[in-house]
């Protein structure tokens, strides 16, 4: 693994759009050096690679770029490690908290639509039986079979 890299290196590494990197880079979360006629060539470093690396990982926590960026420059500050350790801390406590909160939000949601849904299907077998019930008040009714005509004997009466 070499100590330098290219924007398209970095690109294919880590799945990104080399605009992708280059906005990483507008926002201060990369600091490339310039090479070639008017600096136009960017060249990464592993400190550059190890700082995207970093901020697509805050990204995958659910981190704002912002919050990224704060938490990976603490990294390169003289400060002591129990310092950053602690921002980092506070950051994640304080975003763990807003998850915790959407996913409440969430689980009363779905909760709602799981009530929608059973009053839809009982709504709907309701309606069920009532087309079936006027399927059959609509259907011929059968027509009562007449008795077979008996057969007549002879009449024994006599007649004056």
């Amino acid at each position: 693994m070499s100590n330098t890299y290219s924007i398209g290196d970095l690109a294919r590494e880590f799945d990104l759009t080399t605009r992708a990197i280059r906005f990483y880079e507008d926002l201060g979360l990369l600091q490339p050096q310039r090479s070639g006629p008017g600096g136009r060539s960017r060249i990464y470093s592993l400190r550059d690679r190890t700082r995207l690396k970093l901020t697509l990982r805050a990204k995958r926590l659910g981190l704002s770029l912002t919050e990224a960026k704060d938490i990976i420059d603490t990294y390169d500050s003289p400060r002591d490690t129990g310092a950053q350790l602690s921002k980092f801390l506070d950051v994640l406590a304080l975003h763990r908290k807003q998850v915790e909160e959407q996913m409440a939000d969430l689980q009363a949601n779905l909760d709602e639509i799981k009530v929608h849904q059973r009053e839809a299907r009982a709504l709907l077998a309701k309606a069920d039986q009532l087309d079936q019930a006027d399927q059959a008040d609509k259907a011929p009714a059968a027509k009562p079979k007449k008795p077979a005509a008996k057969s007549r004997k002879p009449s024994t009466r006599i007649t004056p």
